[in-house]
């Protein structure tokens, strides 16, 4: 039992460190290429990665799961990846990382209102509280006051919808596949597409072959791919299948902290508004995975 705390708790920080690192790593993309060329790439990096895992398993699928499949992977994986870079053109890599903690309000609330999920009082308070951190995080300005609203901040917030929509499809009818078929089997489905974006993008084999800041970043997406899109999914469903859904959400608070700790030793600053409203955002999840953690208790 102690060699799996151990172990959990392991998978459980390794998680954090490279989902809270995958914004940096966009950021270090975007220094060179587009945000669909950094989508597009990380998109085919996970996909190249998965394939020797991905082919075998993709012969013995129904047409309706390699249909169900495909939802998933451009619901989870292929827009979510184009969204979160070009969110990032106009926002602070830290600030991304504590946006995408929404997921878990989003995928509530999307429970709740397509798939007949019952909402709690302390899930409105929870999803109040998010937008409402949400709101004063993007409008805080340097001095304190309320500025201009930054709508590319609603790239991030449809993104994390797309992963809340992501989570209860496969919930709801995908349960009866294994989360490693589920996560490569529908990257493979939707890497194709990601490189045919790049091969008609006219100006990506120019930036490649612009020197040795293109290539740097160009290995700085293909690890965002292989890390975050592919290694961290697999461990994660790990970490669930070691431990509990509840403990396995943790990541989401730790997630932030990495993603702002990156954000602040690359020179980005964080004002008492901004902080305000991650604290708000970080709450509002809190109080959601606390009541869950609570019902599942209860079946216990």
């Amino acid at each position: 039992m102690k060699n799996t705390n151990v172990a959990a708790w392991s998978i459980l920080i390794v998680l954090a460190l490279i989902w809270g690192t995958s914004f940096i790593l966009i950021k270090r993309g975007l220094e060179v290429y587009a945000p669909g060329e950094v989508g597009a790439l990380r998109i085919l990096a996970a996909c190249l990665f998965l394939v020797p895992i991905s082919i075998p398993l993709i012969r013995k699928l129904s047409a309706r799961q390699l249909k169900l499949l495909l939802l998933i992977g451009m619901v989870g994986t292929f827009i979510p990846a184009f969204l979160f870079a070009l969110g990032q053109t106009r926002l602070d890599s830290g600030i991304t990382g504590v946006l995408n903690g929404l997921t878990p309000i989003f995928t509530l609330a999307i429970g709740a209102v397509f798939f007949s999920q019952k909402f709690t009082t302390a899930n409105y308070l929870g999803i109040a509280l998010a937008f409402i951190g949400t709101v004063v995080l993007l409008t805080a300005g340097s001095g304190g006051e309320v500025s201009e609203f930054n709508f590319y901040a609603l790239f991030i917030v449809l993104a994390t919808a797309c992963y809340g929509t992501n989570l209860n499809v496969i919930k709801y009818y995908l349960a009866d596949l294994t989360p490693l078929v589920i996560t490569s089997v529908s990257i493979l489905l939707v890497g194709p597409m990601a490189g045919l974006y790049l091969a008609f993008d006219a100006d990506f084999a120019n930036k490649v072959a612009s020197g040795p800041e293109a290539v740097r970043a160009l290995g700085y997406v293909a690890l965002l791919g292989v890390m975050s899109t592919s290694l961290a999914l697999i461990l994660f469903n790990k970490l669930v299948q070691m431990t509990t859904p509840i403990f396995s959400s943790t990541v989401t608070y730790l997630i932030p902290i990495v993603a702002l700790t990156w954000g602040l030793l690359d020179g980005e600053q964080l004002i008492l508004g901004q902080i305000i409203g991650i604290a708000a955002i970080l709450l509002g999840v809190f109080i959601n995975n606390r009541k869950k953690a609570k019902a599942a208790q209860k079946q216990n």
